[in-house]
């Protein structure tokens, strides 16, 4: 293949990728002050979480050929997503209860099914810009769009589970720049690969999984009916967010 099209797949993926330093706006934020918008970002987040699996993973996937004639397979994947993340957490959960390990174990899987959808928004881009320029910078352009609000709750997800802003900077980024391996993967080897349908139905059983049984049980722990309130408004509009550039 000519390097034109990869040149475009490493600058795309690239842009994409430092869109994950976005925290970088709260680090100059109070302790006092990052600490009480934190549980609302969290809010935000499960609502982008349940947005992107419900309203862009899961309607992309239904769309595609290989969905439509494997559906049931499909939806086995959704559950495997679930499943697997469920396992994951338990053995977390046990690592770190043994070692007594200060990051909560939610802070771990979400690096791990974020890293796993930024490899699929590169796998996604790259396949754009095999069929044509123009395809890939529009698909370049809705990755962008649902990844600010998403790069902003993984962000908070982070940093709520115990890891230091800093470190949650540069642990972003690592599963940011997942998206160009995704990419290089899809370039070099995209006859031999299975369908990123595959890819997509199991990272949105991930996203479910996570705000489901780990983000929304903390938004729990606030009692208070007001802030309550602002929780759901929040998750609402995480989820609105997510509707909205669906495009």
């Amino acid at each position: 293949m000519e390097m034109f099209p990869l040149a475009w797949i490493l600058a795309s993926t690239l842009l994409v990728s430092g869109l994950s330093l976005i925290g970088i706006l709260f680090l100059s934020l109070s302790e006092k002050l990052f600490k009480k918008l934190l549980l609302m970002l969290v809010s935000f987040a499960s609502g982008t979480l349940l947005g992107g699996a419900f309203l862009h993973l899961i309607p992309e996937a239904l769309e595609s050929e290989v969905f439509q004639a494997e559906s049931e397979s499909m939806f086995i994947v959704i559950l495997a997503g679930i499943l697997v993340f469920f396992l994951l957490e338990k053995f977390l959960w046990r690592h770190c209860h043994e070692r007594e390990c200060p990051v909560h174990v939610f802070a771990y899987l979400n690096l791990f099914g974020d890293g796993l959808h930024n490899f699929i928004d590169g796998f996604l881009i790259a396949a754009g810009f095999l069929i044509s320029v123009p395809l890939g910078l529009a698909t370049t352009l809705g990755v962008i769009f649902h990844e600010i609000p998403q790069e902003i709750g993984d962000f908070s997800i982070l940093v709520y589970g115990g890891i230091s802003k800093a470190k949650a900077l540069f642990y972003n980024l690592l599963s940011a720049l997942m998206a160009v391996l995704g990419a290089l993967l899809m370039y070099s080897f995209s006859p031999y690969l299975p369908s990123s349908t595959y890819f997509m139905v199991f990272a949105a059983g991930s996203f479910i999984y996570i705000a489901t049984t780990d983000l929304i049980p903390e938004m729990h722990k606030e009692h208070n009916v007001w802030k309550s309130l602002v929780q759901f408004v929040l998750l609402f509009l995480g989820i609105m967010l997510m509707w909205l550039l669906k495009g």
